[in-house]
């Protein structure tokens, strides 16, 4: 599947991958962050997603344990009409320390999923199956 990519100015290529489903994002320019600050890290890319495809964007594994660095919003959906020139991905973040962030660093990862299909809902007063027990309730 061919994907647009465009690119600001010294932002290392997207790569394709070989080991696992998630392509890394990078950080589009360096930045000093100080802890308790609010803001979005420009990831240097604006992509034109496949008709019928969104993109789901979350921290990488190593991103809080090395920068200290919370997604504020846990994940970011991006849909397929977000595709404009000045359309930049970004990763909006909360700073638990001071850090400097370098130019190119992984710091975030996407997967693109096709569109969920339509759903009806149909409303029912008993579902029928065994409770696993409540919320929370896998394991101890």
């Amino acid at each position: 599947m061919r994907i647009k990519v465009k690119y600001m100015k010294g932002v290392e290529p997207l790569e394709s991958i070989t080991m696992g489903d998630w392509v890394d994002l990078r950080v589009a320019k360096t930045y000093s962050i100080q802890k308790g600050e609010y803001g979005i890290l420009p990831l240097g890319v604006a992509i034109e997603l496949p008709k019928g495809y969104e993109a789901i964007v979350l921290p990488r594994s190593s991103t809080f344990k090395k920068y200290g660095l919370i997604m504020v919003n846990s994940a970011g959906v991006i849909d397929e009409s977000y595709n404009g020139d000045a359309d930049w991905w970004g990763f909006p973040f909360y700073a638990t320390r001071d850090i400097i962030i370098e130019q190119n660093t992984r710091i975030a990862q996407f997967r693109i999923f096709e569109h969920q299909p339509p759903l009806l809902f149909e409303e029912v007063k008993k579902l029928g199956n065994p409770n696993r027990g409540g919320f929370g309730s896998t394991g101890d």
